[in-house]
């Protein structure tokens, strides 16, 4: 007996140490094969990059037959940046990643190579605004398209599904999707297979690309189901257009769709003829109006343009305060029945009504060429929101204004309803573009977007055409006062959030010097306490809503950074500037007679 006791002991070492190696060879296999995907990704994404120098030529079978098309059926003399590039590409049957800013001609890169085709080119778009503001442009230019989706009417699917499978009635050249019906219908996949082997499915278009990745801005679900089409159309090819993607959001994309070393085109990212600003959102929403009214009635008068709002209620709120003071303007949201929305729409496309106060369901892929302004009635969840929608100001060329109402409360909601690390690292990213009062904003918005040439635009920006003196304020007594405030109320057991933080601040009940600084100075301060690292968001949920509260940060290293510093450049930055700047005499001398005050 004492014999076999020995022997399972022995055995239970070698198994023991046998588990131990099993563990370490496990732990070594999984770092190489990381290592050899990073190095395939990297590979691949510089394989992408490298954009073949044929594709810009014009020697192509099919060139004579492209600039015909341009110039006869869309009005066009000529290509705009990398756009011949693309196109080419495409059609050579190359699958491409296009990334092109808002407003620099995407559509064009998978439309007219469908002209040159003769079968069809699905393409797969996220909002169905988009797809009406297509289908518009197109059925002017006699272009047989429709689209395909869960509120389409009953005899223009039944159209679709006869073309689709039997290839009855007249050849459709676009048929546009969203994700979520190519994901449920099975009966429009079998018919899409149809037409596969009928050789006459020539293109599949998948438009704002960037919501394919989970590290994109606009992750949606849906869009995962597209990594199948090219296993079920290896010989189709995918062309994927975005204005805005990231280094890893490329890589992700590339490997979602299974288009490993496709081709990445670039276009010019900066749009040099928009002036970008921020200014302060007033607290109450009154004051809010009276702010957009002045914009549409003096600065922006008999304008086109667009209000953007982050939700519903602001939308409708918004709208009908502009309508009680006698502005003409039409609210856009999801809600709103399909008709009343394409009629919101057309009114605005045919200059019936001049702005448009909207979600972001009035969004991707909106063209209007002369949009001469884009507010942003509340912080954006994302530079790449921002800059979207930004982007449908100025198609034409001419200059345009693109303006952030900043409000610190704005970011805490969209930081409150984070659902991932990834949108509340979004949401920090505009909190730190908001805030910055020294760097040209055009250069902000490339260096997001990794691609950082320019450094100052002189005066397309706010930062770049304001010529007061920039002066720095030293936040360590700032810090100290904040963090005394939150203590009394952590020993009372209140909760504080930003606007009340600031209050108390500002009418300081305890034992503090009262700030000499205003209000909006408070807040942008504030904000700049969160984004670097000194105070922290602590989230509160009821069954209705998220609070956001502010604490001391638990991180000690970030607090003694702050409160040993001397005021540097790393410091709250602040000018002495207008609220906001209006084309109007009286509001200039009201402002200086208020900076002397304030002085």
């Amino acid at each position: 007996m004492d014999d076999v006791a020995e022997k399972i002991e022995l055995i239970d070492i070698q198994l023991a140490k046998a588990i131990s190696k099993r563990g370490e060879l496990n732990r070594l296999i999984a770092r190489l094969k990381q290592e050899k995907d990073e190095l395939q990704s990297n590979y691949n994404l510089k394989k992408s990059l490298d954009i073949d120098d044929n594709w810009t030529k014009t020697n192509f079978p099919w060139s004579k037959e492209l600039q015909n098309n341009l110039e006869k059926t869309f009005h066009l003399k000529s290509f705009r940046s990398q756009q011949i590039c693309a196109i080419n590409a495409t059609l050579s049957n190359k699958d491409v990643l296009l990334l092109m800013p808002t407003g620099g001609g995407k559509t064009l890169c998978y439309q007219l190579p469908a002209l040159i085709g003769k079968g069809m080119t699905l393409v797969i778009s996220p909002l169905l605004a988009l797809m009406e503001d297509q289908l518009i442009k197109l059925k002017k230019l006699g272009i047989n398209s429709i689209s395909m989706s869960s509120g389409t009417p009953k005899e223009i699917k039944n159209q679709g599904f006869q073309y689709l499978s039997k290839g009855v009635g007249n050849p459709i050249k676009f048929m546009y999707v969203t994700p979520e019906w190519l994901a449920k219908s099975k009966k429009f996949m079998s018919g899409l297979q149809k037409l596969h082997e009928a050789k006459k499915l020539d293109r599949i278009a998948i438009d704002e690309v960037h919501c394919c990745s989970q590290w994109g801005h606009d992750f949606r679900p849906d869009y995962k189901y597209l990594g199948l089409l090219k296993g079920m159309f290896s010989d189709v090819p995918i062309i994927g257009l975005t204005a805005t993607a990231t280094t890893s959001v490329l890589l992700d994309i590339q490997n979602m769709l299974d288009i490993p070393g496709c081709a990445i085109i670039r276009a010019p990212f900066d749009r040099p003829n928009l002036k970008f600003k921020v200014v302060a959102k007033p607290d109450k929403s009154e004051e809010c109006l009276s702010l957009l009214e002045k914009l549409l009635t003096k600065k922006y008068k008999d304008e086109c343009g667009i209000i953007y709002t982050a939700t519903i209620k602001d939308c409708e709120e918004v709208t009908k305060g502009l309508m009680a003071r006698g502005l003409k303007v039409k609210h856009y949201h999801a809600e709103l029945p399909d008709e009343r929305r394409t009629k919101t729409h057309n009114s605005w496309l045919k200059d019936d009504v001049r702005v448009i106060v909207a979600t972001v369901a009035f969004g991707m892929g909106i063209d209007k060429a002369d949009v001469r302004f884009v507010v942003h009635y509340s912080v954006p969840k994302s530079m790449e929101t921002l800059y979207q929608e930004s982007g449908r100001a100025g198609r034409d060329g001419k200059n345009a204004e693109c303006v952030v109402m900043f409000k610190l409360s704005d970011y805490l909601k969209n930081s409150g309803y984070a659902r991932s690390k990834t949108e509340i690292k979004n949401a920090l990213s505009v909190l730190e573009y908001c805030l910055d009062k020294r760097n040209c904003r055009h250069y902000l918005i490339g260096l997001h977007f990794e691609e950082s040439k320019i450094k100052s635009c002189n005066t397309m920006c706010d930062n770049c055409d304001n010529k007061s003196t920039l002066e720095t304020y030293d936040i360590k007594e700032a810090c100290s006062d904040v963090y005394q405030i939150l203590e009394h109320a952590a020993i009372a057991e209140n909760n504080l959030t930003a606007n009340k933080l600031i209050d108390l601040w500002m009418k300081p009940k305890i034992k503090i010097k009262k700030p000499n600084i205003s209000k909006e100075e408070a807040e942008y301060l504030v904000g700049h306490l969160i984004l670097k690292g000194c105070l922290r968001e602590e989230k509160s949920y009821t069954p209705y809503s998220v609070n956001c509260y502010l604490r001391k940060s638990h991180s000690t290293s970030q607090i003694e950074v702050v409160l040993n510093a001397s005021a540097s450049l790393d410091n709250y930055l602040k000018r002495k500037r207008k609220v906001i700047e209006i084309d109007d005499s009286e509001d200039e001398t009201n402002s200086k007679s208020k900076s002397k005050k304030s002085k």
